[in-house]
């Protein structure tokens, strides 16, 4: 067949529907209908003599030609969007944009601020919303455009682009006067006294709930909560101790203690993350600009 016999629609749409995994989903993220995504889809099955897509549980799975074609129609796609959009200027002075970041409550502490300062000197016209998301949706929310940026320790994003930013380990956070730290242990003894601790744990960051089951410490755990900024309160008014990143720890309010046990899975990477459909996008260069500039060491 020729180019010539294919609509451009027909390809966003295959893009849309494999990068969903569902024709409804596809449908409404290019605004169109499911007839009409359906009639679509069966047009392009017919040109291409495959399937394309069977139905699957909670969705659909590609044939082997479209895992083949994905790729290809991925990067043809952005080529396109990147050479129409080659003569767009974006002006931060004067811009009046919305950036949507993905940032966990410990993300928005600590490059919000920074961030926020940096945009009101240089681009007042532009606003910001966080906007966490599940980490199974971020790969498709970047490449959709529903967010510009995923900001943190979020290694299962290997199809993004990535930008390293900073380092941080996890250390153990308590109250300046709780009785462990009174005792001072350290070293390879530090790390086996932490059974005489009891803990509060963060459920949306998994690696510290990994470290305390690695640890063998899952019966130690008193406490779960949903975000990392209510644990200075909790571990001031308590005993508890909780696993953190130390960079975060450090800028709590309140007397503290850090211990820093050289426990697994203790060292982790903070970087950016944006989807190669955007790169050409001049206002998302700019913004990466500015958050290299900021927040990588």
């Amino acid at each position: 067949m020729h180019i010539r016999d294919i609509d451009l629609n027909l390809l966003r749409l295959f893009d849309a529907v494999y990068r969903a995994g569902s024709v409804s989903v596809a449908a409404e993220s290019l605004d169109l209908t499911q007839p009409a995504a359906s009639q679509g889809l069966s047009r392009l099955r017919r040109l291409l003599d495959d399937p394309l897509f069977v139905r699957a549980a909670g969705g659909v799975q590609p044939t082997p030609r479209a895992q083949r074609l994905a790729e290809p129609v991925r990067l043809a796609l952005a080529g396109l969007e990147r050479a129409l959009n080659e003569g767009e200027e974006f002006n931060p002075a004067t811009a009046q944009r919305v950036f949507r970041l993905h940032l966990s409550d410990i993300g928005e502490a600590r490059f919000l601020p920074d961030l926020m300062e940096t945009l009101r000197q240089r681009a007042p016209g532009v606003r910001v919303e966080s906007f966490p998301l599940p980490r199974h949706e971020l790969i498709a929310a970047l490449d959709e455009g529903k967010i510009d940026f995923a900001v943190g320790f979020l290694p299962d994003l290997r199809d993004a682009q990535r930008l390293e930013l900073l380092q941080d380990h996890y250390v153990v956070l308590l109250r300046d006067d709780h009785p462990f730290a009174q005792r001072g242990p350290s070293g390879q003894a530090l790390l086996q006294e932490l059974a005489g601790l009891e803990f509060v744990a963060v459920r949306t960051h998994a690696d510290t709930l990994r470290i305390l089951n690695l640890l063998q410490l899952t019966d130690r755990l008193r406490l779960v909560t949903e975000h990392f900024m209510v644990l200075p309160s909790i571990v001031q008014a308590t005993d508890l101790a909780a696993v953190v990143p130390k960079q975060i720890a450090e800028g709590f309010a309140g007397r503290f203690v850090l211990l820093e046990p050289d426990f697994p899975l203790r060292n982790f990477t903070v970087s950016l993350h944006w989807s190669k459909r955007f790169e050409g996008d001049p206002a998302r260069q700019w913004l990466h600009g500015v958050m290299k500039e900021l927040f990588r060491e």
